[in-house]
């Protein structure tokens, strides 16, 4: 769907928006959008704030904690892994979908608990807790456990018994945890599910004298779901929902499909409310760089009946809260400006624990700039030394079109150093715009390059570009650019940052790249890097000739996709 229909396409979705809105209010799916799988809610009452927490993966900082009042506006509250310590191995994880996903967030007598696995080279569970959801510091070193498998679920019975329910073995473990010492009780089989494959994501409820247990199963591709069995003990026998599943989009057409990895909350009128995962591909899931995304859909929950919620769509209608705003929603317009004694946005993400003296924030004769210096190896993968840092830093990609630019200063004269920007879903899957330094015959010149790595769901012809950078941009900043007009394209241009009306265009790439494959689990970043190119050096001087500056940092969202044929304004 190209540019120049946008403002078309718009208007039609505002006026969708106008009639849809005498009554019940309207809001659009998803609720978080770009990579935020695995969605996990609250509803604090005494704080009147819906708290929610999404998977990382590999990602750091993790885990973060996003609170609205209205569920239409988000702040990012914290991340809960913010420290090193809290997650030392995270440096060791050498898989690209390792690390941390699946969380569970609950709120208990006046305290938060998230409950996660952490898949780095052991398996072990983790529990965080903390009174202040908007500190990040607040955040406990984490109580570790022998977790059964993937996906924990955190719950407390009557007696005021701590359980934890998770997935192994196509099977839902349950088990007492002691929160004092994290020993574990004897481990007792649940319910599979309903046949689908991978039951996982277990959540326990207990409601009007039932304990009801919600799963998701299918895999979570096209015939993802979540589907629900009760019981009146709290370790069977189960009797399955008559209308599983009680939520998915398989074997539908809708635009909205994988939905499953549910978890349900009720809001301070009482009303019930769901949240999965979602990914915006049609059914033939192969255009989805944002990956797995939260959406939000409303239920009805009756006194010992069982749970209904309305089928997950772009344009949804339910009873939100009064509008309520916040002081930094996650979906304005991004400028970052690197002033002197700021600190790096938390909402910025590195690819495993970074090296930290590789970020500096306006250095000395670099005022308001964020500087890097390059790792030997820049985004992409390194077999024979996966885990060593990388000089990486992004944000999500968090709307169908939008533009990403940063001014770049960048004057180093070492071979091989390269230094841009890169649209990124793992190591092995990204795509890099950047100023490089090559060399021919012993001679150092000066080029842009456009490189892909990788070709996810993409099978047509890849062309990396390299063109030489013209003579009078030589020691000037210089502005890259991505930007995605249409939702199958990603578009890359340069410009001397004086002149930013007169640029060249670099090249485009299919999204398709950066969807599925080894990102099948992730979402794509978009953000800047500094690279050595796999060639290093002990030279302390020539690694401080390779400092690369970056400011200006702007994003921008220009439209979200909703539906095959329907795009909306960006917030």
């Amino acid at each position: 769907m190209r540019l120049s229909t946008l403002s078309t396409i718009a208007l039609a979705g505002v006026g969708t928006f106008a009639s849809a809105s005498k009554g019940v209010p309207t809001y659009i799916n998803p609720l978080l959008p770009g990579w935020h799988s695995d969605p996990s809610c609250v509803y604090v009452t005494e704080r009147e704030t819906f708290f929610c927490v999404t998977s990382t993966f590999i990602a750091f900082p993790g885990l973060p904690v996003y609170a609205s009042k209205d569920l239409r506006t988000w702040e990012l509250a914290s991340n809960i892994i913010s420290r090193p310590s809290q997650i030392p191995d995270l440096a060791e994880t050498e898989g690209q979908q390792g690390g941390i996903y699946a969380p569970t967030l609950r709120y208990h007598e006046g305290v938060f608990y998230l409950i996660v696995s952490n898949l780095g080279p052991d398996l072990n569970g983790l529990v965080f807790s903390s009174t202040d959801p908007y500190d990040d510091n607040a955040w406990s070193e984490p109580l570790v456990f022998p977790v059964y498998g993937i996906d924990p679920d955190i719950f407390w019975d009557d007696d005021g018994v701590t359980y934890v329910s998770s997935a192994d073995n196509n099977m839902i473990h349950h088990y007492s945890l002691d929160l004092s010492s994290g020993e574990i009780g004897p481990v007792t089989y649940l319910w599979n599910g309903t046949g689908g494959a991978y039951p996982e994501g277990p959540h326990l409820y207990k409601k009007d004298g039932y304990y009801y247990l919600l799963i998701a199963e299918g895999g979570t591709e096209t015939n993802h779901s979540a589907t629900m069995a009760r019981s009146k003990s709290r370790t069977g026998p189960w009797e399955p929902c008559p209308h599983n599943p009680i939520l998915s989009n398989r074997n539908t057409t809708e635009y909205f499909q994988t939905v499953g990895h549910a978890d349900l909350f009720q809001d301070g009128g009482g009303k019930w409310w769901g949240v999965a995962l979602s990914t915006r591909s049609g059914p033939e899931w192969e255009n989805y760089p944002m990956g797995r995304e939260t959406v939000l859909v409303p239920g009805t929950w009756e006194e010992g009946e069982w749970p209904v919620f309305s089928p997950v769509r772009g344009l949804m209608r339910g009873p939100l809260p009064p509008k309520h705003a916040v002081k930094k929603p996650i979906n304005k317009p991004e400028h970052l400006t690197f002033a002197p004694g700021s600190e790096i946005p938390k909402h910025l993400m590195y690819w495993r624990l970074p090296d930290e003296s590789a970020y500096a924030v306006s250095p000395r004769g670099h005022r308001d700039t964020l500087r890097l210096t390059p790792s030997n190896y820049g985004p992409s993968y390194n077999a024979s030394s996966v885990t060593d840092p990388i000089t990486f830093i992004a944000r999500r990609q968090t709307d169908t079109l939008f533009s990403f630019s940063v001014d770049l200063d960048f004057t180093s004269k070492t071979a091989y150093v390269e230094a841009g920007v890169s649209v990124f879903i793992t190591q092995e899957q990204h795509i890099d715009l950047s100023i490089a330094n090559t060399a021919i015959r012993g001679k150092i010149t000066r080029a842009i390059q456009l490189k892909t790595y990788g070709r996810g769901n993409y099978d047509g012809p890849l062309r990396n570009i390299t063109t030489d950078l013209p003579r009078e941009w030589a020691g000037k900043k210089i502005t890259l650019t991505v930007e995605a007009h249409d939702d199958e394209t990603y578009q890359f241009s340069a410009s001397l940052a004086s002149r930013p009306r007169k640029g060249i265009s670099i090249g485009s790439v299919d999204t398709r790249v950066v969807s599925g494959d080894t990102g099948r689990f992730t979402g794509t970043l978009v953000g800047v890097y500094a690279s050595r190119g796999g060639h290093s050096t002990a030279n302390v001087a020539d690694k401080q000739s390779d400092f690369a500056y970056f400011s200006n940092w702007r994003y921008k969202g220009l439209g979200q996709k909703i539906d095959h044929d329907l795009i909306v304004p960006s917030n």
